[in-house]
């Protein structure tokens, strides 16, 4: 299926103009503090209509980091409208069902403006599955209908914050609020659990520093370790998460598919609404308990959550069969197995539509007159050289992330171990970033080369 059909739909749908000329690094700076002061005021504003004390759920923490959004708030919906079009599309381009060719620019632009629709969409629906199950309580039910369309409002003014980062910003604005959301929750996690926690939580997070490191420019092609950084884990998080908001709809399904839906996931009644405590959706989602403060969602500590993981019990409910047992360790497993997989697929996916496959990257560095010493100046050589590296790395660096932030959530942190992994490496790629935005101003010739 081409994507013509979206030709006489993208006039109708706001965008941000790009830039008339290139901006200076000073100007994406002050680009992007206005975007981030945009992003807390509404992070921090809680929407018209909410009970904030109602928002009491240890699990939403996790939906909070990864979304990049607080519960309750204006944006609580976050950017899991902008991840989940992308992956949607990224799995039906990559399955072929959409013929996109991403050198082409007008096909790249409909892919995006589709993109766009489809996250608008979504966060219109994410915003009332968020209120009508229960996720944000509401203070009364006339206050139903203003707080869906406040956190939908929310969510499209992400997009377009999202988007004016892409094109004024020194970064991403998934990166960037992601990134901001979590040293946000250690900042106010220092002051409101313990010191030293908030000190652990960082030297976790550190482990990710190390990994990142990416090899001297010195004539050489850098392909680093984690060759396409967190992103996959963004991905597979954010995909995971999405089920468990979504799935919640099966709590109340009755008669003849109830049991379907028990299998699918299984919620149990709770004050603060229905919870998820069995079913596959419960298997490979990170509903796990904190292992510290037991005031704050934890079980009291290392030795009471090694013990309820090795003997606590959820339900897997079998349409033909009834209930069956499956103990927690077997969570553990098959949510860090599918969350490597995961970052595997996605991993994949995002070198081939971001043009960083061995073929594209051949074809970018053939037109800048690079050439391996020794081989004749031909792209093929070049790609066939890059075959040897780059999907080892993709597998290895997504295998190894996935697995770094399955140990990151597992053993818990001030604004969750998973979050500070991935600002640990959003910040890395930031840094990059600013980097070579400085060398570029310093000799503006460089800029000609790489671009």
């Amino acid at each position: 299926m081409a994507l013509e059909f979206m030709d006489s739909i993208s006039k109708y749908i706001p965008s941000i103009k790009p830039p008339e000329r290139p901006l200076s690094l000073r100007e994406k700076m002050k680009w992007t503090a206005v975007v981030l002061a945009i992003y807390f005021l509404l992070y921090n504003t809680y929407a018209i209509g909410v009970n904030p004390t109602a928002v009491t759920q240890p699990f939403l923490q996790l939906i909070s980091i990864i979304f990049a959004a607080r519960i309750g708030s204006i944006i609580t919906v976050g950017i899991g409208p902008i991840v989940l079009a992308s992956i949607v599309l990224q799995l039906i381009a990559g399955s072929g069902l959409l013929k996109i060719d991403f050198n082409d620019t007008v096909q790249k632009a409909r892919f995006q403006s589709l993109q766009k629709i489809s996250a608008i969409l979504i966060a219109v629906a994410e915003a009332y599955i968020f209120v009508s199950t229960g996720y944000v309580p509401v203070a009364n039910a006339h206050a139903f209908g203003v707080v869906v369309l406040q956190l939908a409002l929310g969510a499209i003014v992400i997009i377009y914050l999202d988007e004016t980062m892409s094109k004024y910003g020194v970064t991403s604005g998934i990166n960037l609020f992601i990134a901001s959301g979590v040293s946000f929750a250690i900042v106010a996690g220092t002051f409101s659990i313990l010191l030293p926690e908030s000190i652990q939580a960082v030297q976790n997070g550190g482990a990710a520093a190390l990994s990142l490191a990416v090899l001297d420019y010195g004539g050489r092609l850098p392909l680093p370790f984690l060759y396409v950084s967190v992103l996959p884990v963004i991905l597979a998080s954010s995909l995971e998460l999405s089920l468990t908001v979504w799935f919640r709809f099966l709590a109340g399904v009755k008669g003849s598919f109830a049991n379907l839906a028990k299998f699918i996931a299984y919620y149990v009644p709770s004050p603060s609404g229905p919870q998820l405590e069995g079913g596959l959706t419960y298997l490979i989602s990170p509903s796990f308990p904190m292992p510290y403060s037991a005031n704050y969602g934890g079980i009291g500590g290392y030795g009471p959550y090694f013990t309820y993981l090795a003997t606590h019990t959820t339900y897997l409910f079998l349409p033909w069969g009834g209930y069956v047992l499956i103990p927690e360790w077997i969570h553990v497993i098959v949510y860090t197995v599918v969350l490597v997989l995961l970052c595997i697929v996605f991993g994949k996916f995002w070198i081939e539509l971001t043009g960083q496959s061995p073929k594209n990257l051949a074809e970018q560095l053939g037109g800048q007159g690079w050439q391996i010493p020794g081989f004749r100046r031909d792209p093929r050589i070049v790609e066939s050289i890059l075959n040897k590296y780059i999907p080892t790395l993709t597998v290895l660096g997504s295998i190894f992330v996935g697995l770094l932030a399955a140990l990151a959530t597992l053993t818990g942190a001030i604004g969750s171990g998973m979050g500070i992994l991935l600002t640990v490496g959003i910040i890395y790629m930031l840094y990059q970033q600013l980097q070579q935005e400085r060398l570029m101003e310093t000799y503006p010739l460089l800029e000609k080369i790489v671009k």
